[in-house]
């Protein structure tokens, strides 16, 4: 073709000859550490990837809608369900609130049954609604047999048809055993509501998805995404285990599950999670010889995370659960919950939702991600990632079945272990800001107040309708962000706001960086800030540093000028100011430097949770 004259100017260059360049331009610096990416999950990531890389992955011989569907479940388009989860459990507020999003593009509600405990308050919870129309799920509920059946005689009172309804219920045995640390009604009794479930929709709900497995709850717990997806994969595994066990096929279960993932702010390997999740599932369904292909697509819920939100710097958020709602889009989710930005401090009201689902709209009328199939395929990097993930989730799978299933890893402690171990390295990476959290452990407002706008409601420590008492440890859904704002709430409402005294000094470069380091330490826990343009002597800013009521001040400067300027600093300051800090690290000065009577040194290694924390007690902030 004429094309082809074009190609033969640019002759192919060989992966030799990339790593030849990179490795001349890295200068003799070690490849593994500064371009080799080891992520939390355990693998690696390569810096690039070519064609070559993809030679290996099976799986693209297929096309979207065909087995094993990593690519997809449909060949002409990518629609998804726009779902609000509705999180009043007030009958007549969740109608309201149901019928203002649908009224406004959504076409799924999420409601929580817990305060139906009537036909009438299911009347009153559908009224207005037409359930042919849109999907209707419930999200807990303390009896979720007693709960269709209210729904389904209050979608025959309303004349419509019930084998048209779509929808779920969150009927899921292992996400309430590891939130409540115990299997309600004992295992063989959760295993027998759940035939029951499936019995009662195939008569009367064909198209209504019964069970669930939440890996959300793995997620918001701190886990890793081959966590979340091994550990998920293992549960619906045991489920179709146990409920053929019970006399059940495989394709009346199947088609009633639905998989609840949360897509967190790692762009592109949340959307290979999704994926991976796809592949691994037909990989499952295969070893029950499903008489019918529906068993091989599982339909996926994603809900943005929980565990990255903030309550400092809230709009953050939104930039989040759009990242988060565009993952979820192009790895082609059934169904996405966008939560409003502002779940972590108040109760959702009309502006959050109204966000949460415009974000899902302009992702679909004005960027079209609901027409292209299957966006991602093809990227040599998000094939790779989906390959890995789907690699380490497996193992992973593999390791909770040789321990007898998902229900004896959850009663070993197993799941709860695994995940706590990661929750705590992520823990570690916060307090030393590996990881940034933009507006509360890096880069903070430092005028903003959100003490008195948390609105939420104190927690008694029950995640349902129900009071159980565990029998083995539960996984603890927390947000990654808390410990920084427990610092800085404190600060808040003890009324004492430290003043810190930013002491630059000398080269311009040095004393600025350090400066900017030094306001972002100690302006995540709400201590307030006195910078400087630069002072020509030590006398000058001590000077200066007494006249503003220092409580601490900061010495900033560079290594070489902190010889001059340290000792005179402290014998100016010592014993008038709470506290005197070096900003950096001159690792042979460090003893003569603490002798001169700096008591603490900030920089990039250290834990800066432990040290404000120290700081707090220093001025009697509890």
């Amino acid at each position: 073709m004429e094309d082809n004259k074009l190609f033969s100017e640019f002759p192919p260059v060989s992966t030799e000859k990339w790593e030849e360049v990179i490795n001349k331009d890295l200068k003799g610096a070690d490849y593994e550490k500064k371009l080799v990416w080891k992520t939390i999950e355990g693998f690696k990531v390569k810096p690039y990837y070519r064609a070559e890389d993809l030679e290996h992955i099976e799986y693209l011989d297929s096309n979207p809608s065909q087995a094993p569907f990593t690519r997809g479940k449909h060949a002409d388009n990518n629609v998804w369900d726009i779902r609000q989860d509705i999180s009043s459990d007030n009958p007549a507020e969740a109608n309201a609130l149901a019928i203002d999003a649908l009224n406004r593009g959504a076409n799924s509600i999420g409601f929580c049954t817990c305060k139906v405990k009537s036909v009438e308050d299911m009347r009153v919870l559908l009224k207005d609604i037409h359930p042919e129309a849109c999907k209707v799920n419930f999200t807990c509920g303390k009896n979720m047999l007693e709960v269709l059946k209210m729904f389904l005689q209050v979608v025959q009172e309303g004349g419509f048809d019930p084998e048209k309804v779509e929808g779920s219920c969150n009927y899921d045995i292992y996400g309430f055993a590891l939130l409540h640390g115990q299997f309600k009604g004992g295992e063989e009794g959760c295993y027998q509501e759940a035939k029951e479930l499936v019995e009662f929709a195939k008569a009367n709900l064909p198209k209504f998805r019964v069970l669930a497995v939440n890996g959300r709850h793995i997620h918001n717990a701190g886990s890793n995404i081959v966590q979340e997806l091994g550990f998920t994969l293992a549960a619906a595994n045991d489920l179709l285990a146990h409920l053929t066990d019970l006399g059940l096929d495989v394709k009346d279960i199947a088609p009633r599950l639905t998989f609840n993932f949360a897509t967190g702010s790692n762009y592109f390997m949340e959307i290979a999670k999704i994926r991976a999740a796809r592949l691994l599932w037909s990989k499952i369904v295969e070893q029950y010889k499903p008489t019918c292909d529906c068993c091989y697509k599982v339909f996926i819920n994603a809900t943005s995370s929980l565990w990255n939100k903030s309550v400092y710097d809230p709009y953050v958020n939104m930039l989040r659960t759009t990242t988060e709602t565009m993952s979820a889009a192009i790895a082609g989710a059934d169904s996405i919950t966008t939560n409003p930005f502002d779940i972590a401090f108040e109760p959702s009201d009309s502006f959050g939702y109204r966000i949460g689902r415009n974000q899902q709209l302009l992702l679909k009328e004005e960027s079209y991600m609901d027409k292209i199939v299957d966006p991602a395929g093809g990227s040599y990097y998000i094939e790779n990632l989906t390959d890995s993930i789907a690699q380490y989730a497996w193992q992973l799978f593999l390791s909770v079945e040789e321990k007898g299933g998902m229900a004896k890893a959850i009663r070993d402690n197993y799941v709860q272990d695994e995940v706590e171990k990661i929750a705590q390295q992520r823990d570690m990476d916060i307090a030393t800001r590996r990881t940034t959290i933009l507006g509360t452990n890096q880069y903070p407002n430092l005028l903003e107040k959100m003490a008195d706008k948390i609105k939420l409601p104190a927690q008694d420590g029950k995640k349902c309708c129900c009071d159980c008492t565990p029998e083995f440890k539960t996984l603890r859904q927390y947000r990654g962000a808390e410990a920084f704002e427990h610092l800085r709430l404190a600060t808040e409402r003890s009324g004492i706001r430290p003043k810190v005294f930013l002491l630059t000094y000398g080269n311009l470069a040095m004393r600025k960086a350090r400066s900017g380091f030094a306001t972002n330490f100690f302006g995540v826990a709400g201590y307030e800030i006195i910078d400087n343009p630069g002072f020509k002597t030590a006398e000058e800013g001590v000077n200066a540093a007494l006249e503003a009521k220092a409580d601490i001040v900061v010495l900033c400067s560079s290594d070489d000028e902190y010889a001059e300027l340290t000792e005179p600093a402290c014998q100016g300051l010592k014993g008038k100011v709470k506290s005197i800090v070096l900003a950096g690290y001159p690792k042979e000065m460090v003893d003569t430097y603490k002798g001169y009577g700096i008591d603490e040194f900030i920089h990039i290694k250290t834990n800066v949770l432990d040290c404000l924390t120290n700081f707090q007690k220093l001025f009697g902030i509890e």
